[in-house]
């Protein structure tokens, strides 16, 4: 912000983007003296307002109206004088109660996170599951029905399932047995990531069956690449007032309604514990905003999640709905 702002600019300044995320309403200097600073005139509140207009914090559409923050108020309001707001005991008691529910299929961890922040936060909520930094406890082979094979492959956090290998004509049950103690000696206890450092000795490894062992490394690495992007409470932010006009509800909804858009959101956050962009802010319409939380785990990323919603949205809430879900997390996932 500007060096030569006032104490009290910054004190008016944060009144007013208080009182506008509450309200949905422009502020004006009558509501800041009879709520906030009744030792304060009207008159030097409206000198204060028009101060902060010109060095672009705050708006106003109409002479005789109130203000409203500008995107440049919101970064400088979450940066500087935002008062961390502490999740009530029942709200933490939920969050660990979901975890704890769902935490059987550590498949379902993404959705669940996602599902936990809309209900908390009562905006739309994004994830992106982190890469695939798990280590294989388990792999296999298994005959399923002609020249068919499903690949199952056990990791720490997850059970994998769904490729199927193609098998020679003439392959018999032995002959997949020995595939799968092949797979078993060369992959068991190393993490997926690293399965591109193994090909060599894999391709080796299978001699005959190596257009098999091209399969199984294809599908083991295209596991790797996957992340999986979920949508929660799509229509959440559609209920606050900015949405009741069509244009920004089409902008909104054709950005929910893209992966490949929400994925690069949430891709472009993951080296910050807690990121915000607002407005414009890469592939953000002008009237949204996102704030972002990445989780990691005993060094190991479990994903990037966040909130989606109007520029004007409860920043405190969600924030700090942001980091008890990842306090949560990680205490669940260390058990």
């Amino acid at each position: 912000m500007d060096g030569n702002i006032s104490e009290r600019k910054k004190k008016i300044l944060q009144i007013v983007v208080d009182e506008y995320i509450e309200t949905a309403t422009p502020v004006s200097s009558k509501a800041i003296t009879q709520k906030h600073l009744t030792d304060v005139s009207s008159a030097t509140v409206r000198s204060e307002l028009a101060a902060l207009e010109d060095q672009g914090y705050l708006i106003q559409f109409h002479t005789s109206g109130g203000r409203i923050p500008s995107p440049k108020a919101y970064k400088f309001y979450i940066d500087e004088l935002m008062e961390r707001s502490e999740l009530s005991s029942a709200d933490v008691e939920y969050i660990r109660r979901s975890f704890e529910r769902r935490a059987a299929s550590a498949e379902s961890i993404v959705k669940s996170v996602a599902d936990v922040i809309s209900e908390l936060t009562d905006y739309t909520s994004i994830a992106l599951s982190g890469p695939a930094e798990e280590t294989i406890g388990n792999i296999g082979l298994f005959p399923c029905g002609e020249r068919r094979a499903l690949l199952l492959i056990v990791t720490d956090l997850r059970i994998l399932k769904d490729s199927f290998i193609s098998l020679p004509e003439g392959t018999e049950e032995e002959d997949v047995e020995k595939m799968s103690r092949t797979l078993q000696n060369i992959f068991v206890g190393k993490r997926m990531d690293c399965v591109r450092e193994a090909e060599e000795e894999a391709m080796q490894a299978f001699e005959s069956y190596r257009q098999i062992c091209r399969e199984v490394l294809d599908a083991m690495l295209a596991y790797t690449s996957r992340r999986e992007v979920v949508l929660s409470g799509g229509s959440k932010s559609l209920r606050h007032p900015e949405y009741d006009d069509v244009g920004k509800v089409r902008t909104f909804l054709s950005l929910v309604e893209s992966e490949d858009k929400i994925g690069k959101l949430l891709s472009d956050g993951t080296a910050v514990k807690i990121g915000v962009k607002i407005g414009s802010d890469g592939e953000i319409p002008e009237d949204c905003s996102v704030v972002t939380a990445s989780y990691s785990v005993n060094g190991r990323q479990m994903g990037t999640y966040g909130v989606l919603g109007p520029v004007r949205m409860d920043y405190a809430k969600v924030v700090s709905v942001l980091q008890s879900v990842g306090d949560v997390l990680e205490k669940i996932v260390k058990k």
